[in-house]
């Protein structure tokens, strides 16, 4: 008896431990010995969140607690909570966590994982560079309208029969980045490009699964996501060797990687949930096509100034950003030391933004669970910007990327749609558009046809 004696008592104990930590923190749910809040979650963090996240709301406001084993994470839900958790105290909340699975990835460095002066020094540099490089400019557009051009290429040797667009679109996106930050693109067939394409896929799912999250137990049998690491290093210490840089070569390399593996995968997926929408809604793919044709003609490659003379189109990509909200839960922050947020005393701890919840929040969006590019048009039909469309995440962290994703949405799609009509293939009648979870919402697996125009 004396074995269930002592685990009775250490599970008491342990229990009785965590209700005294909470009443550090906003409220939530009880947390059980061990696992905390994961077995109600079902230990899928991102995924049953969703499910538990309205109950929770309900319960316990739009700010409350929830505990991934022994960690204690503090969640922010609709636009209001989002916003202000992470605008009034900005430089409180800019931190990352670091366990073991971020410093195995990072060792610190980089932009994405990195926190302190580091962080900021290399944030700094890295928005600087990508605009010195081009970003926002005439020469990056040329640059993603080359690869817009070559996937209208490819598409148009189908014929318009039947394929799955997912990996012609990943070569195109990963190419822009590669034409970017090593200067020179790689061939579909290159060995190491596949490979490239391969390693972000396998880190982004990894980042996203729940082993990541819960203090990484048994890390090291990960061993498909070491490898992808490692690759991804030796590949881009390799591509710096050739370049004449004289900043921190590690630093160098874990940014670049942050670029990737921040850049590919979201602005990829985005795109598939584009096309796919597009074959859902063929009278919104008739309007676009319509007014593309109207202000840029049949000739004319489209820019990302366009934008401005092509407000339905611009709503639509917008409309895309928001309905398919490929991250549910922005990366997590951490607060860097005891601060306020929403009016409770908040310690060291890590805190999660519902991203979700903000792009479908029922008081920001007249029809948050229907597909309307009307959100973001005005009664003249002119495109207005709102302000709970946060795909981005807001505050400090926001992504460094963001202008480089919006130029390649803008120009890649306005490309397709003026070259093809998407149209579902003979026979399939209805369309699964329920997402599948992954290193971003992914749409499930589907085919089209491109039928040149």
């Amino acid at each position: 008896m004396k074995p269930v004696l002592w685990a009775g008592i250490f599970v008491t104990a342990t229990f009785l431990k965590l209700q005294w930590k909470r009443r550090q923190l906003p409220p939530g749910p009880t947390p059980y010995p061990l696992f905390g809040n994961l077995l109600q979650m079902k230990f899928r963090i991102h995924h049953d969140i969703l499910k538990k996240v309205c109950i929770f709301g309900k319960l316990h406001g739009n700010i409350f607690t929830l505990w991934l084993a022994n960690t204690p994470v503090v969640v922010l839900q609709g636009y209001q909570a989002v916003k202000e958790g992470m605008t009034a105290h900005a430089e409180e909340v800019a931190g990352r966590p670091q366990n073991l699975a971020f410093k195995i990835l990072t060792h610190g460095r980089g932009v994405m994982f990195s926190n302190g002066h580091l962080w900021k020094q290399q944030r700094r540099f890295g928005l600087v560079t990508m605009r010195r490089m081009g970003v926002g400019k005439k020469d990056q557009d040329c640059q993603i309208q080359e690869e817009a051009c070559r996937l209208v290429e490819y598409l148009r040797e189908t014929n318009g029969k039947p394929l799955d667009p997912t990996m012609p679109i990943v070569h195109a996106v990963s190419n822009v980045i590669c034409a970017l930050i090593l200067g020179h693109r790689f061939s579909i067939e290159d060995k190491n490009f596949r490979r490239l394409i391969e390693a972000v896929d396998d880190i982004s799912a990894f980042m996203n699964s729940s082993c990541f999250y819960v203090r990484n137990f048994f890390f090291w049998l990960f061993y498909t996501t070491f490898s992808s690491v490692n690759f991804m290093r030796t590949l881009l210490a390799e591509e710096i060797e050739n370049a004449d840089a004289t900043y921190d070569k590690e630093n160098l390399i874990q940014a670049i990687f942050d670029l990737f593996l921040a850049g590919t995968e979201t602005t990829a997926t985005t795109l598939r949930w584009a096309l796919l929408y597009m074959v859902v809604y063929p009278d919104v793919q008739e309007k676009v096509q319509k007014e593309l044709d109207a202000v840029l003609g049949r000739s004319n490659l489209a820019c990302y100034t366009d934008r401005k003379r092509l407000p339905y189109t611009n709503a639509v990509i917008h409309e895309i950003q928001r309905y398919s909200n490929i991250i549910l839960i922005a990366l997590p922050r951490q607060t860097v030391k005891d601060t306020e947020l929403l009016g409770y005393p908040i310690p060291k701890v890590q805190a999660y933004l519902n991203i979700d919840s903000v792009l479908s929040d029922p008081e920001k969006w007249e029809t948050p669970d229907q597909f309307n590019p009307g959100h973001f048009l005005d009664k003249d039909g002119n495109f207005v910007h709102r302000e709970a469309f946060l795909p981005f995440s807001i505050g400090s962290r926001v992504c460094m990327g963001e202008l480089l994703a919006r130029l390649e949405l803008f120009i890649v799609f306005s490309t397709l749609l003026r070259a093809f009509r998407f149209t579902l293939p003979d026979g399939v009648k209805e369309v699964n558009t329920k997402f599948v979870f992954g290193s971003t919402m992914k749409p499930p697996p589907y085919q089209l046809c491109a039928i040149p125009r």
